[in-house]
């Protein structure tokens, strides 16, 4: 009688990095400081509050989308370099960048599970992440996040509504996807049993975006006509 042979168990899943509030902190203080700047002139440039600042910096304070970006547009602060994993250096975009099923780097902001995906290259045009949406329900007009740019979302499991500082909402079912000016205030709310998660695509304003929304006199005058 043949024995049986063993299966190979499988190694356990590497559990994703992770940037926590203790993290970002210190790595926007450093950044601050490098800058020399004091609270209020970081207040001043970045249109966020001192209080807000300085409890994020000492790690009191989980950040939403608005806020972070602000503060990194303020300190010139490349989203690769702010999330980063621990340990590792990103390098300028100059070839593919392969992120691994789970190799993520997850911050946990207000009502939002981020896993910022390429974050070993820096210079990028594009922010990938991919999301949990843990809101269920507005506060208020707090909740709204607007940054310059267009934000691109795409349901993977579950269903949202986005809402728009304007009143409109969208519902969004698995599989749909939508496309918007990211200036307008918006926010994500799950209206499934189970949280959604999404895969959303940030961008940063460009000239041409720019030039786009002044309309085609614009347009025409770059290509020489």
């Amino acid at each position: 009688m043949r024995k049986a042979t063993a299966k190979p168990v499988p190694a356990p899943a590497a559990a994703s990095p992770t940037v926590d509030r203790a993290t970002l902190g210190r790595r926007l203080l450093a950044a601050r400081k490098q800058l020399g700047w004091t609270l209020a002139e970081l207040a001043e440039r970045s249109g966020v509050s001192i209080t807000t600042i300085s409890r994020a910096e000492r790690g009191q304070l989980a950040l939403g989308y608005e806020n972070f970006s602000a503060l990194a547009r303020a300190l010139q602060m490349d989203f690769g370099a702010m999330f980063a994993e621990t340990g590792v250096a990103p390098r300028p975009f100059a070839g593919p960048v392969l992120t691994k099923a789970g190799q993520g780097v997850v911050y946990r902001g207000l009502a939002f599970s981020y896993e910022f995906l390429g974050t070993t290259a820096v210079g990028k045009q594009m922010e990938p992440v991919l999301g949990t949406v843990h809101a269920r329900t507005l506060s208020g007009p707090e909740d709204f996040a607007r940054h310059p740019g267009e934000e691109f979302v795409y349901v993977l499991t579950g269903s949202i509504d986005v809402h728009f500082d304007t009143g409109e909402v969208v519902r969004l079912e698995k599989g749909d996807s939508l496309y918007f000016d990211s200036r307008v205030g918006h926010a994500y709310v799950t209206v499934s049993r189970q949280l959604a998660k999404v895969i959303g695509v940030i961008t940063s304003e460009s000239s041409m975006m720019k030039q786009a929304r002044t309309g085609a006199p614009a347009l025409a005058k770059q290509r020489g006509g």
